[in-house]
């Protein structure tokens, strides 16, 4: 599922602090996704990593392969399977939405990944995939933040439209595909766009 696992793993704590030191763009993250993600019914985080995101969003589970993110967020509350995206072990017709928060990048398969997602998706169930725009103003700073090129390394990051493709050649209809303003860059898109499909 993920490329250089290990390096999660082995700097779990360097990647929980950055969003304590960028509370600004990780708050407005947080903010934008809570329009979209569902107020009811069951929901699926893919990469929940140490639960930055299914926390305050109150998705109650996840999947990850680091099994050091996993701890952390199991320490937040998340009931969190160690599985792969490529193969999800739940049975089909399960969620109501998943959510999948920069985790696109870093998939051996993305599109295999798509599939599984809707398989286990009901009819009329929510795809949230927010992603870092392949030019964009926070893609370009990803690469120069010692931090996130740390873990970025091995992150192959893609436009709006190759996203688009993903998501309508695994059979979603892609509704919208928001790109979301941060304080920090003047309240212009800064490339980190949430996408919204359903499964029909």
């Amino acid at each position: 599922m993920k490329k250089g696992i290990q390096t999660f793993d082995a700097n779990v704590e360097r990647y929980d602090r950055w969003f304590d030191e960028h509370y600004r763009i990780y708050q407005s993250e947080v903010s934008a996704l809570e329009q979209f993600v569902p107020q009811k019914g069951e929901g699926l985080e893919i990469g929940v990593g140490t639960g930055r995101f299914a926390a305050p969003l109150h998705i109650a589970l996840g999947i990850d392969l680091s099994l050091h993110m996993v701890q952390r967020a199991r320490e937040r509350g998340i009931q969190v399977i160690l599985a792969r995206g490529e193969s999800l072990p739940f049975c089909a017709g399960h969620f109501d939405f998943i959510l999948m928060v920069t985790v696109i990048c870093f998939l051996h398969e993305p599109a295999r990944v798509m599939v599984e997602c809707r398989r286990v998706l009901r009819r009329g169930g929510v795809l949230l995939l927010a992603f870092i725009d392949k030019e964009s103003p926070l893609g370009n700073e990803y690469r120069k933040d010692e931090d996130m090129r740390t873990f970025f390394k091995d992150a192959t990051f893609y436009t709006v439209t190759e996203i688009r493709s993903f998501l309508i050649g695994a059979g979603f209809t892609c509704e919208e595909a928001i790109p979301v303003a941060f304080e920090d860059y003047g309240m212009i898109p800064s490339g980190f766009v949430i996408a919204r499909a359903i499964k029909k």
